[in-house]
């Protein structure tokens, strides 16, 4: 039963890309998507299986986060 929101959202994946398509390039909207998921994996890591991060990797998901807030913003 878990299953089936990473799935949804798997599923309507083309559909959101295509809707993003309306407000960004391709590019920028692929790595908004990466990046997104990388944030949100680490914070279901941290939250729900109690995982530890290094300063180090507190740095890298600090940058990461600044990279989707710098890829969303509409500063061309």
């Amino acid at each position: 039963m878990w299953l089936a929101l990473p799935m949804a959202v798997y599923a309507f994946q083309p559909v959101i890309f295509y809707l993003g398509l309306g407000h960004t390039t391709l590019t920028t909207l692929n790595l908004l998507w990466d990046v997104m998921s990388d944030v949100l994996v680490t914070l279901v890591g941290l939250l729900y299986f109690k995982e530890k991060l290094s300063m180090q990797k507190w740095f890298g998901v600090f940058f990461a986060f600044m990279a989707v807030i710098f890829l969303g913003s509409d500063g061309d």
